[in-house]
């Protein structure tokens, strides 16, 4: 027997691509609460049955499997460009190739058109009209509207028409940035990317006892577990040191760790990473919103997921990204030979620079932690997450000044790491900075 949720996310998936659904109409139609229908509204959005457009509402979309994150659908441009929906609604979900500035003659941009393409274009309905019948959407910039003709005939293709009140420069930019942070996002892991899903995980009740755990502990292999209560809802979580002296029939609800620390989907890997070190947890139960489990992830997943971004291939450049790749290994810090810490040489550019053309504070911190983290992978072969900074600016640094930057170790241990960074401008001492670092354990 399906549930009402079930029923209810049956019922979208037969309603016709462009169909604009709502809690209050779906409620009516099948006879169910607000509260049931918003929850499996939610629920197909998350499964990519349907997408909230700003001023459209939310409508049904064809569902797609995860896709490339550096395209970028209609919709979403929408969002970005901050427009408005003249007509073409079905045709949101589908994916921007690339776009065009429509400020050539006709028979000049004919040639650049292309099917899934988008015209840049002001009030030029010829343009307009010439782009759509080519299979192109349609900007319109300036605020400018267009006839009904033309946002009749973007209907019947299915094809987005739009219109904002930038101009075309300023849109074309806003949309190249765009899909460059989305080339940036696709290096960010998150946990819903390598969490173990809740039909993979092993869980325990608060009806279960402590007997239940060891056979569940012998079958597994496993020493952790979540402990759930009705509705899969999280209510703790059992580790082996839990159980030492327990009687076998003593309930595992007496005996779990209440409330323990739980993370997200969209969470990324590297501040659950952080947590996980720091507390030293080894398994993190993944939660909705309202605490219903939806599986685990393990300290052993989020340092392989780790390791393997630090090994690909860059597509995007973070601000972060080009500070380091300004920063150059100088030679063996003499001073601290005893170490085998390197000192390193930064050009303060331009872009590096506040208001006043002295080099940026933020810019300075990214410098120091980039060269710690860097030291400590020469020095110990392992990888580092930056826990605190105490930095401390004495002179201050001009554009096109040479940085010297020099680590010392204070300290290694097994879970952290304390450095002594000098930064000098020709020999003079101009910031000095205590940074202390999480160390990650190598698999």
């Amino acid at each position: 027997m399906t549930t009402k949720h079930e029923r209810i996310l049956a019922y979208i998936e037969t309603l016709p691509v462009g169909e604009k659904i709502s809690v209050r109409l779906i409620a009516k139609n099948l006879n169910v609460s607000e509260g049931t229908a918003y929850r499996a509204i939610k629920e197909a959005q998350n499964s990519g049955l349907v997408s909230t457009i700003q001023r459209v509402g939310t409508i049904r979309i064809e569902r797609k499997m995860k896709e490339s994150i550096e395209t970028l659908s209609y919709g979403e441009i929408v969002k970005i460009i901050e427009g408005d929906i003249f007509g073409g609604e079905n045709g949101l979900n589908n994916i921007l190739t690339k776009f065009i500035i429509g400020a050539m003659t006709e028979d000049a941009i004919v040639r650049y058109i292309a099917p899934g393409s988008l015209m840049i274009v002001g009030n030029r309905e010829s343009v307009q009209r010439l782009a759509l019948k080519s299979g192109s959407a349609v900007l319109i910039t300036g605020g400018f509207e267009t006839s009904n003709e033309i946002i009749d005939l973007a209907n019947e293709l299915a094809l987005p028409l739009m219109g904002t009140s930038y101009d075309s420069f300023t849109v074309a930019t806003m949309i190249n940035r765009a899909m460059t942070d989305q080339l940036i996002k696709k290096d960010i892991i998150l946990v819903r990317d390598i969490y173990t899903k809740i039909e993979e995980t092993m869980y325990l009740t608060v009806d279960d006892t402590v007997l239940d755990y060891r056979r569940l502990n012998e079958k597994s292999k496993h020493t952790r577990f979540p402990v759930v209560g009705k509705n899969l809802r999280l209510v703790g979580i059992v580790a082996a040191k839990d159980m030492i002296g327990k009687a076998d029939q003593q309930s595992i609800e007496r005996v779990m760790t209440k409330d323990p620390t739980v993370v997200k989907t969209h969470m990324s890997v590297a501040s659950v990473g952080h947590l996980m070190i720091w507390d030293e947890l080894e398994v993190m139960p993944v939660v909705e919103d309202n605490l219903t489990l939806m599986g685990i992830i393990s300290r052993q997943d989020v340092m392989k997921a780790m390791q393997s971004a630090q090994r690909q291939p860059q597509v995007g450049d973070t601000i972060s990204d080009q500070i380091q790749e300004q920063i150059e290994l100088v030679s063996e810090n003499h001073e601290n030979i005893e170490n085998d810490i390197p000192s390193y040489k930064f050009n303060v550019t331009p872009q590096m620079t506040d208001s006043v053309g002295t080099i940026s504070f933020g810019v300075l911190s990214e410098i120091i932690t980039s060269c710690a983290k860097r030291s400590l992978l020469l020095y110990q072969k392992r990888d580092a997450l930056i826990e605190q900074m105490d930095l401390h600016y004495f002179k201050m640094i001009q554009l096109e000044s040479t940085l010297e930057i020099k680590p010392k170790v204070f300290e290694i241990g097994r879970r952290s790491s304390k450095f002594d960074i000098e930064v000098y401008v020709e020999n003079v001492l101009v910031a000095k900075a205590i940074v202390i670092c999480q160390m990650m354990q190598r698999n």
